[in-house]
């Protein structure tokens, strides 16, 4: 029997590897792409757990769930941050420079 490529295993790893890329996008984008290619991963690997001589590339899929763990890791860390960022100075400091200097240095207590 010849054995044939996982299917979505490039994805996957190309997704995982976007997650991580794009995590800097507010961590939204990085987020979904880090969950859509978990949720991949995981279907490859329990296709891949019943007949495992049938298929090839499971290094892929391997990679990109590791690299997709990471992304969702970055990516929440981030969201978080950019949360806490507008709580803390609001949205109208985030968006002119000189307003969030001076709100940083009222939170210094300068």
């Amino acid at each position: 029997m010849e054995q044939q490529k996982l299917p979505n295993a490039t994805l996957i790893l190309v997704f995982g590897i976007l997650s991580i890329v794009t995590c800097c996008c507010y961590g939204i984008i990085g987020l979904i792409l880090g969950v859509i290619a978990l949720v991949l991963a995981n279907k490859a690997t329990k296709l891949y757990a019943e007949n495992p001589e049938a298929y090839t590339g499971f290094s892929n899929v391997k990679t990109g769930k590791i690299l997709a763990i990471i992304g969702i890791v970055l990516s929440a860390l981030y969201l978080i941050f950019v949360i806490w960022a507008i709580t803390a100075f609001g949205w109208e400091a985030m968006q002119d420079q000189e307003l969030m200097q001076e709100k940083m240095r009222e939170m210094m207590g300068q």
